[in-house]
């Protein structure tokens, strides 16, 4: 039996390998090759971890992550029902870690995801508890700062759905060392799936303003990791 671990790796390596799937993003990435953006029932998604691999499979995804909002068991179990499957190892997606934590930023609440990071790091820790931080904990630049002491990388996601615009959030984040922004995202949860044009456009220009990368992600809540409801 021919079986592939999901990769899990931490620091500079994780880190560079995923600025160079980062670097390749456009608007056809997401659904078919990648998709940064996946919830499951560890956190507010419907669907189990199991389901997730299996579709993600389906669609012959290269590369994802299950980012469950300031949960990280989703992860864990996709890894081992990844590990177990069968076949051409390199027909299998690989699995990223990854997670979606509410912070303040600029005294607005965002969502901040998280990828390649350890999740055994000591900074990582308060923000798995399942439950949105306090304090300082809470605040953008240390949720930022945690990932990065864990190796991995920190991305706003949406970020054209907060109270405060872009143009506000986006420069804010950069200032505080953010990596990138999801720009592209479906804020009209069309079927099938394909990211806002107007939306994408201002965020992409923003972005490369300000030297961040681009992320794509379907922010999955629903049966279909292709659609986001």
């Amino acid at each position: 039996m021919v079986t592939q671990t999901p990769l899990l790796v931490s620091g500079s390596s994780a880190s560079c390998k995923l600025r160079n799937i980062f670097a390749s993003v456009d608007a056809m990435s997401c659904p078919q090759r990648l998709n940064f953006h996946l919830h499951t029932v560890h956190s507010d998604g419907k669907m189990h971890p199991e389901d997730l691999i299996q579709q993600a499979i389906a669609l012959r995804l290269s590369d994802l992550a299950i980012t469950d909002h300031h949960a990280i068991e989703g992860y864990y179990i996709a890894k081992k029902y990844l590990a177990r499957q069968t076949g051409n190892p390199e027909s299998l997606p690989t699995l990223w870690t990854g997670i979606e934590v509410n912070a303040s930023l600029i005294f607005t609440e965002v969502h901040i995801l998280g990828y390649g990071f350890d999740p055994k790091h000591e900074a990582m820790q308060p923000y798995l508890q399942s439950k949105t931080t306090a304090g300082l904990d809470y605040q953008a630049i240390s949720v930022i700062k945690a990932m990065h002491l864990a190796g991995g990388l920190a991305v706003l996601a949406h970020p054209a759905r907060y109270r405060r615009s872009p143009e506000d959030l986006i420069p804010a984040a950069a200032a505080l060392g953010i990596d990138g922004v999801e720009t592209y995202y479906g804020y009209d949860n069309s079927d099938p799936w394909k990211p806002s044009p107007r939306q994408t456009e201002e965020i992409r220009h923003l972005a490369e303003s300000y030297g961040l990368m681009h992320t794509c992600g379907t922010d999955s809540h629903g049966f279909k990791i292709s659609r986001r409801l």
